[in-house]
């Protein structure tokens, strides 16, 4: 069985859904097999567009492809970043989407609108 998949998101475009419970402290996505370690130079060559898809994690720039790279943001995020894995910081139901807080995500030069609709909702989501 496989434990998320990538459909439309009520948040924006695609997003990962869990299609078993998680567990508290559960690895959702591993990283190493979704992603890959970009230099500078490499990050600035990328379009505008596949910008988007990277963060800057520990001064390295991390490029993500899918599912990661559909994991959408929110204010009440239900994952963290930890040991280069999407983890479970609560709960998460078969079903729900898998959410991360992207200011914690420190993903270069973001600035857009947010869609989580969460009560703690920022409205602004922007990395200096």
């Amino acid at each position: 069985m496989v434990d998320i998949i990538v459909k439309k998101s009520k948040i924006q475009g695609k997003g990962v859904f869990a299609n078993r419970n998680f567990k508290k402290g559960e690895v959702v996505i591993d990283w190493s097999k979704c992603s890959e370690i970009l230099s500078k130079e490499e990050f600035e060559k990328l379009s505008e567009n596949e910008q988007r898809y990277v963060s800057l994690i520990d001064g390295k720039y991390v490029h993500f492809f899918s599912p990661a790279r559909f994991v959408n943001h929110s204010c009440n995020s239900n994952t963290k970043a930890i040991n280069k894995c999407d983890t479970a910081i609560k709960n998460i139901k078969k079903g729900k989407e898998i959410t991360a807080n992207y200011l914690y995500e420190k993903v270069p030069n973001l600035n857009m609108k947010c869609y989580c609709e969460s009560k703690n909702c920022k409205g602004i989501i922007k990395t200096i």
